[in-house]
């Protein structure tokens, strides 16, 4: 029996400091715009943590370091294919914040991220990335409905 499934992988990464702000991406690409963490997709044969590294600098300008995984999102994607986002913290990094083609990206508080304009989806996610007895933010259908949960 074949057990092998088409998945595209992504990565994304909440940066935040020892005061209580956080690094957004306001995103652009109309398929999901708003508030979300910077990241991106993995390339062949790359690690994902590599991986991680170099969509954030891409994105941000900024150079992480010990990024650590904290949970993942997923859900069917286009019929035959699972979509796996790989959620990922750090604290540490340097460089110079710059803005990319996805978006622009900014400092905000942590306590007043839920009242920004934030990407479909990210609410829940957030809470993955915050809460330490959830790892995961799954959409699947059921019966043609979409429904999300966390666990």
């Amino acid at each position: 029996m074949d057990r092998s499934e088409k998945t595209i992988i992504t990565n994304m990464c909440m940066i935040y400091d020892d005061a209580g702000y956080v690094l957004v991406q306001d995103r652009k690409d109309p398929g999901w715009k708003g508030i979300a963490f910077p990241g991106g997709h993995v390339e062949a044969a790359e690690s994902f943590t590599d991986a991680v590294i170099r969509e954030v600098y891409e994105e941000t300008g900024l150079r992480i370091s010990q990024p650590y995984l904290c949970g993942i999102k997923q859900w069917p994607y286009d019929g035959d294919t699972r979509y796996v986002i790989l959620l990922y913290k750090t604290n540490r990094f340097t460089g110079d914040l710059t803005s990319s083609p996805e978006g622009e990206v900014y400092w905000t508080k942590l306590s007043e991220l839920p009242a920004l304009n934030l990407a479909k989806g990210m609410a829940k996610t957030l809470r993955v990335f915050l809460e330490e007895d959830l790892s995961e933010h799954y959409w699947q259908v059921k019966d043609g409905v979409w429904l999300d949960s966390l666990r």
